[in-house]
């Protein structure tokens, strides 16, 4: 069950903010169409915000953003992200070098492939309690066989010579959010972290993030494309298509009354299958969205628009994100929130 959160920001964040990132653009050289457009999102002190989107939605590169580790040819041209009371636009790579571990870390996809194959598992959970906690070689021994006892690694004090090839999936996961914890950091980073491990593992992994943020009161911004996972840790939750979030709000009202198309066919390509016994596809692709400079950015490939006959309004002109219940905030101009009905009306 999970605990109870204050309500969500208002749009802008306010102190009680951890991360705050306000009109995110980001870009890669050669490419025509930003791969992060004007993205907003808050996560409260304490708070599990789960960002969800079809791949190519822009999920990990805003993630990337935050650590500041875009990739080669990617890089920030607008926007301002703030963590705490510290702007990271501004920070230079060793001011970031030195807030990563710290005061936020991350957990990649794959970990068995972000582990260092040539260290052992003592020497990688250690080096961020020796960078940003200050202990000696002896005190890191010691407290990396704590940190591993604590996320359930069996016989720490053997598997603390192990090295990557001989950890199992679920083991490595364990190990990187042991060294991710080591730092004791105010912002956990979650990107994908149960992908590629199985059903049994992937709920012992979620029970463990879970345990760990309620302990230490850290927040967690949790990137997935599985609306399960989100159902079972997250207080809220974030939709992002096409580089912008469409609708965001507590998790139970957002699944219980979708108001945004894109997020009732994610839901329903999650949980429904044909009576062949195939899931549902959303119809088209996100490329189709990607370019356009005006319109809804769903709307090539929304049903929705056609069958109220507002394709014109939907083409010319992209709705803001406004308030459509108590956590709920949504992008549309077939939303049923009344502060959007007379605007629809004019621009219809």
């Amino acid at each position: 069950m999970r605990t109870h959160r204050p309500s969500a920001p208002a749009l802008g964040g306010t102190s009680d903010t951890a991360l705050d990132i306000r009109g995110l653009r980001v870009e890669f050289s050669g490419s025509t169409s930003p791969a992060v457009d004007g993205l907003d999102l808050s996560v409260r002190h304490g708070e599990i915000v789960a960002l969800v989107g079809e791949s190519g939605s822009g999920k990990t590169i805003t993630a990337s953003s935050v650590m500041g580790l875009l990739p080669p040819g990617a890089r920030v041209t607008a926007g301002r992200i703030t963590l705490g009371d510290e702007d990271l636009s501004h920070l230079s790579p060793k001011q970031m070098d030195r807030m990563r571990g710290r005061r936020m870390a991350m957990l990649f996809q794959q970990p068995k492939a972000m582990l260092d194959p040539t260290a052992t598992v003592r020497s990688q959970v250690a080096e961020p309690l020796r960078l940003h906690q200050g202990l000696n070689r002896r005190q890191a021994k010691a407290r990396v066989v704590e940190l591993l006892r604590d996320v359930g690694i069996p016989e720490p004090e053997r598997r603390a010579s192990a090295y990557a090839h001989q950890l199992s999936g679920g083991m490595a996961q364990r190990v990187m959010i042991a060294a991710a914890l080591a730092g004791d950091p105010a912002l956990l980073i979650a990107d994908e972290p149960t992908t590629a491990l199985d059903a049994t593992v992937q709920a012992q992994i979620l029970h463990l993030l879970r345990r760990k943020q309620r302990e230490s009161g850290m927040s967690i911004l949790l990137i997935t494309h599985d609306l399960g996972i989100v159902t079972s840790i997250a207080d809220r939750v974030a939709v992002m298509y096409a580089g912008r979030v469409v609708e965001e709000g507590a998790v139970r009202e957002v699944f219980d009354a979708p108001e945004h198309p894109y997020t009732r066919a994610l839901l329903k390509a999650s949980l429904l299958q044909s009576e062949e016994g195939r899931l549902f596809a959303i119809p088209g692709s996100a490329t189709q969205s990607r370019g356009l400079d005006h319109g809804c950015r769903f709307h090539p490939r929304c049903p929705v628009a056609l069958d109220l006959g507002i394709t014109g309004a939907c083409a010319n002109e992209e709705p803001p994100l406004h308030v459509c219940g108590n956590e709920h905030r949504c992008r549309c101009w077939a939303s049923k929130a009344d502060s959007i009905r007379p605007a629809l009306a004019v621009k219809a």
